[in-house]
């Protein structure tokens, strides 16, 4: 069955594109991989995806499209069959890619708005062992979105986009693998919108030593560290300078993605964090609102 195999990149609208691109090139510690028709592409250097983050100067801070992966150009073809059956808006059907990277793919709208690629056949960047002590992210981890209507959104994913149901936290936040990872997908009730994109760090020291890096740099620990208990993951969540929620975590949960049966937490201080020793919580994030990039097509 054709289904997603992986996040490739999320790209970002962002008002103050050098804020950003210091953010994510001197001190989140992606690299700046490449630089064209005023997109600039960051690849976290533990893995071989070409990029993992696109940067583009706007107006609003929004987002411009959500990347997901495939393996072959006939499982491009079969997922937009069904997506285009579900009746999601196309921006554009399957054909050849023209930015960097190439590939084969197309895009679609949410039935909330947010704007997503699905594509195969994108050329593979270059990847390297993190030595110790460098505390920078491997890849991403997952994304977590918000929806007016989560339960909709999860089924989606389910049963057009081949994701899987890892867990639940009662009946507000869903759990979506697709892959060996316990998570790639989250959904969380509210606005249409993002919440946050979480980066491996290769162990849970280094997180921590990333952590203190940030601290140098005087970007402000939101929540963290800690640990979810779906997933078994350690988090620390911090904004970019646009105002974007980004994630360090490190040993997510692996599973045999062929048996496992999801769980229900039910909701309690200790499930969001096991060790409940780290600053902030949930409420000291960044309030959840609408994108103002909803229904509106990046033309890159």
């Amino acid at each position: 069955m054709s289904r997603v195999t992986e996040i490739r990149y999320v790209g970002y609208a962002t008002p103050d594109i050098d804020a950003e691109r210091k953010f994510y090139g001197e001190v989140w510690g992606l690299k700046e991989v490449h630089e064209q028709d005023g997109l600039v592409y960051f690849a976290a250097q533990g893995h071989d995806e070409l990029y993992v983050v696109r940067l583009r100067q706007s107006h609003t801070a929004h987002i411009d499209v959500v990347s997901l992966a495939t393996e072959t150009r006939g499982d491009v073809d079969a997922l937009f069959e069904k997506v285009k059956a579900a009746g999601n808006q196309i921006i554009f059907e399957p054909r050849d890619l023209t930015q960097f990277g190439g590939g084969y793919g197309f895009r679609f709208f949410s039935t909330d708005g947010l704007s997503f690629e699905i594509s195969a056949e994108v050329r593979r960047g270059t990847s390297r062992p993190l030595e110790p002590r460098e505390a920078i992210p491997e890849r991403i981890s997952h994304i977590v979105f918000h929806s007016p209507d989560h339960r909709a959104q999860t089924q989606f994913f389910i049963d057009v986009l081949g994701f899987r149901l890892s867990d639940w936290i009662g009946d507000f936040m869903s759990f979506l693998r697709c892959n060996t990872a316990h998570h790639r997908i989250a959904f969380l009730p509210g606005p249409p919108c993002l919440n946050h994109v979480a980066y491996d760090m290769p162990n849970v020291d280094e997180m921590m030593r990333g952590i203190a890096r940030l601290k140098r740099k005087d970007v402000d620990l939101r929540w963290g560290p800690g640990r979810h208990t779906a997933g078994n993951n350690t988090f620390s969540y911090f904004t970019t300078p646009n105002g974007f929620a980004v994630e360090y975590t490190s040993e997510l949960e692996q599973v045999d993605d062929a048996s496992w049966e999801p769980q229900v937490y039910e909701p309690a201080p200790h499930i969001m964090d096991q060790w409940g020793t780290g600053t902030g919580g949930p409420q000291t994030m960044p309030k959840p609102a609408a994108d103002t990039g909803l229904f509106r097509a990046a033309e890159v």
